[in-house]
């Protein structure tokens, strides 16, 4: 038998042959998702799995997991006018993880939601109070409620180490006032008496307060033993009430080669409310100052509390980079392919070409422009639209007929909105565009980001998995039309009920939404806040992947409540499955409805994968401008940074290496 000699060179061949398979059997990196970068100075709180992570330690005892929710809250969440997106409950943001990410403040009604959230999904008991001009969470505890309030930072922890609740707080102080009756009612007596730590003479109840200075303040001096007297001191105005969350968010930042996201540890004056009125004061309060005087005690690194950052995406069309970022692509060619015409242009002209892309993010739009530069052929044109529910409807944005620079304003289109698409039609021989970029303002807290402090600051930078998310989440409120999206807008199918609220009209009704991915569905996840008050009442949740033949269940909302959340995940889901049903069948003897609702299909990113990322810090240190560049080359990687003094922070930068 003739031997062929094995040669340096044939293995060579073999082996950049194996490695140019093993590359085709690799998503290409079009999309590099879940990108997080964190410091070891601050808590991750970008997901339920991540708070619950920094927060709630193995061993610990229900009454520490109730005090660490409290604390989280404290933390994350500052007391100030709300957001309001106008879609969960009483249009404010209830979703914990949404309001520590992207604002980091609210009322007491959230700051109740987030407890009853946090703490169910720690798996405790939770419900709250609306007593006189405030709101409170309670959390059971060795068969005892415990009122936590992180609006106001309070307390009350008895001799013995438990905590007391509310029907016993409200009690004790109307109890007190039956014996000085003088004081009922009256503000200006009852600081008096407080005074010099007189407050400790009060019910003793209240004299169990560890937040109360001594002149009877709570931490941010805004509220304090006088206003506690006054919201508990009436047990007869005292109602259970369940504040609601719609739970659902996460923070996943996606990249793509050509998009830049920059947060910023400061503001330019934008905010959510900015168009309805509502400014939150701390948009102007520096940390450590006025109301956040609490702050740095509890961990915050921050110059402030609100950030505006900004999300940028410049589509690297020449090249053809740009494509394995896309919704859809079909008969465009680019530059670099024929060397003819535009970056991209129309490759067929007897036919239009589209381009579709999707501009999901993390936080909140506040502004949008999209810049482009045209070439229009002969009795061509191009057509912008626009759609803002996931695809399901398309809105005429601008019909180009004249080749140049154009500016046009997305604003209308994506303020208060995380997630839009735009698609591009081309006509004509030599149409396309050598230009494609938009901007947008956005809202962030400056709370959760991984700053730095004196010293070494250990920093973490994470990808993966590589999935994306497609959410449904709208409002059932009428006077919320023209600020957010409704039910309606993203086309469900109703028996029994009633889309404006969402309420059953008979005994039985069933409302069911669609869901499209642009990949294989990895997981459902869905969070409602309903309504079934008799025991009899309830909902049933399931989901089709065969367009109705057939139905898996994902959960049951059980009855006997005026109010109730619950945070569902299916990862049931069938192999290759693109598109959902999600239907809601609901039984009603009383009162059967959902205040608000959110649907996530998690899913593989078809062009997912992970490339190189380069992380920018800019901040200061005794007035001196800081910056350091660091390229993750993994999906995992620990890098340090030292600061020989306290630091200022400026911005923090994630991008595709230049």
């Amino acid at each position: 038998m003739h031997r062929v000699p094995f040669s340096t060179s044939v293995l060579l061949v073999i082996l950049l042959t194996a490695a140019r398979l093993l590359a085709q059997d690799q998503p290409r990196a079009g999309i590099v998702s879940h990108i997080s970068v964190t410091s070891d100075k601050i808590e991750d709180v970008s997901s339920l799995a991540a708070w619950k992570q920094s927060f709630i330690k193995p061993g610990m005892t229900d009454q520490q997991k109730a005090i660490a929710i409290w604390e989280s809250v404290v933390k994350f969440r500052h007391q100030d006018v709300p957001p309001n997106e106008y879609f969960e409950a009483e249009d404010h943001v209830h979703d914990p993880i949404e309001a520590f990410n992207v604002y980091g403040y609210g009322q007491c009604c959230c700051a109740s939601a987030h407890i009853e959230a946090l703490a169910r999904y720690a798996g405790l008991e939770a419900r709250a109070w609306g007593i006189v001009g405030h709101s409170v969470p309670e959390l059971r505890v060795g068969g005892n409620w415990c009122m936590l309030d992180a609006s106001l930072i309070n307390y009350l922890q008895k001799p013995d180490g438990s905590i007391a609740g509310v029907e016993q707080i409200s009690r004790q102080i109307d109890a007190w006032y039956a014996q000085h009756p003088q004081f009922k009612g009256d503000d200006a007596k009852l600081r008096q008496f407080s005074a010099r730590e007189g407050w400790k003479g009060g019910p003793e109840a209240l004299s169990w307060g560890r937040f109360y200075d001594a002149n009877g303040w709570l931490p941010a001096a805004t509220h304090g033993w006088s206003n506690s007297m006054q919201e508990f001191g009436s047990p007869a105005k005292n109602f259970i009430y369940d504040y609601g969350a719609a739970l659902g968010y996460e923070v996943n930042i996606q990249l793509r080669p050509g998009e830049k996201l920059v947060r910023n540890w400061s503001n330019k004056g934008l905010h959510i409310n900015m168009l309805d009125g509502g400014k939150p004061a701390c948009l102007d309060m520096p940390n450590g100052t006025a109301d956040l005087r609490y702050a740095p005690k509890f961990g915050d690194l921050a110059p402030g509390r609100i950030g505006n950052g900004t999300l940028d995406y410049t589509l690297p069309l020449a090249s053809g980079l740009f494509r394995a970022g896309m919704l859809e692509t079909q008969n465009l060619v680019t530059k670099s392919e024929d060397a003819d015409g535009p970056a991209i242009h129309v490759k067929d002209p007897r036919q239009p070409a589209t381009l579709i892309f999707r501009m999901p993010s993390s936080y909140v739009y506040l502004s949008g422009q999209l810049n482009l530069k045209s070439v229009i052929g002969a009795g061509g044109s191009i057509e912008i639209l626009s759609s803002d529910n996931n695809g399901l409807d398309w809105k005429p944005l601008a019909t180009i007929n004249d080749g140049g620079e154009q500016t046009i304003d997305l604003t209308p289109l994506v303020f208060r909105r995380y997630d839009y698409r735009l698609k591009f039609q081309l006509k004509g021989s030599g149409t396309g565009l050598d230009l494609l970029a938009v901007h947008h303002d956005i809202q962030h807290s400056q709370r959760p980001l991984p700053a730095l402090d004196q010293g070494e600051n250990h920093i973490h930078f994470a990808a993966g998995p590589r999935e994306g998310t497609i959410t449904i989440l709208a409002s059932t409120n009428p006077h919320a039309e023209g600020k957010a999206l409704s039910y309606g807008d993203f086309h469900p199918t109703l028996s029994g009920i009633d889309v404006a609220s969402l309420r059953l009209d008979g005994p039985s009704g069933q409302i069911t939404f669609p869901i499209q991915t642009p990949g294989d569905i990895t997981r459902l996840r869905v969070g409602v806040n309903y309504r079934a008050r008799d025991l009899r009442d309830g909902w049933t949740i399931e989901a089709s992947f065969d367009d109705g033949k057939s139905w898996k269940p994902i959960g049951d909302l059980e009855g006997g409540h005026a109010g109730f959340s619950t945070y569902l995940v299916f990862t049931g889901v069938p192999p290759h499955s693109r598109a959902a049903l999600v239907r809601f069948s609901g039984r009603q003897r009383n009162t059967t409805l959902i205040f608000s609702a959110r649907i996530a299909a998690d899913y593989l990113e078809p062009n997912g994968g992970f490339a190189p990322i380069k992380v920018t810090y800019e901040w200061t240190e005794g007035g001196k401008a800081k910056r350091e560049e660091f390229v993750a080359k993994g999906t995992d990687a620990n890098y340090t940074i030292s600061c020989a003094e306290r630091p200022v922070m400026k911005s923090i930068t994630l991008e595709f290496p230049g």
